[in-house]
């Protein structure tokens, strides 16, 4: 999700800013506004940190949203790492009603191998996210994270996504690694739909 400032698109600081009724609210308008675009599996990702994660009206909106948007598929993407015991519940709940689980921004943040490691056989992908490397400065450390994060995808049988792509030398990294979901400026920037 990104909010508009005078025609420049930034994340907002806190993502609690909209309750997960309002951003369930976006969702619907944007399923609605890309049904009847011809094409390709349609897919839309809906990011939850762990305060909006742990909300227990949370997750019957969510399956309610996926109710609403079929035949279009949804994706919870995590950005932050959450109890053992949380995401063993929160995934069966999520996988029995066909929507899949990411954790997002894998070695970054409060996703860190440590945070994640018994985590990955509840959830179904990674998100690698380069530009948190490259924020941070450490843009030189992106392959050999990547490796490894490729290494731990292959290991739980986890379909592994590169965000961040921004140019031909980026889809050459993913090819490199082998990662054919990516997602990135060079594919599309935020519009308003």
């Amino acid at each position: 999700m990104r909010k508009e400032d005078n025609g420049a698109w930034h994340l907002p600081k806190d993502f609690t800013e909209l309750s997960i009724a309002d951003q369930v609210k976006l969702i619907e308008q944007t399923a609605t506004a890309i049904m009847n675009e011809h094409g390709g599996k349609k897919v839309l990702s809906f990011n939850l940190n762990q305060e909006q994660a742990s909300e227990p009206a949370t997750l019957g909106e969510i399956i309610a949203l996926k109710n609403e948007i079929s035949p279009i598929s949804l994706i919870i993407e995590l950005t932050e790492a959450m109890p053992l015991d949380q995401i063993k519940d929160f995934s069966l709940l999520l996988h029995q009603n066909d929507i899949e689980l990411v954790i997002d921004d894998v070695g970054t943040g409060s996703n860190t191998f440590d945070n994640v490691k018994n985590l990955l056989p509840y959830v179904d992908k990674i998100k690698f996210a380069m530009q948190n490397l490259r924020m941070e400065g450490r843009a030189e450390k992106i392959p050999e994270y990547l490796a490894f994060w490729v290494q731990q995808a292959k290991r739980n049988s986890l379909d592994m996504i590169l965000e961040g792509v921004e140019d031909a030398k980026d889809q050459l990294i993913a090819k490199k690694f082998g990662i054919s979901i990516q997602q990135g400026y060079l594919y599309g920037k935020p519009a308003m739909v």
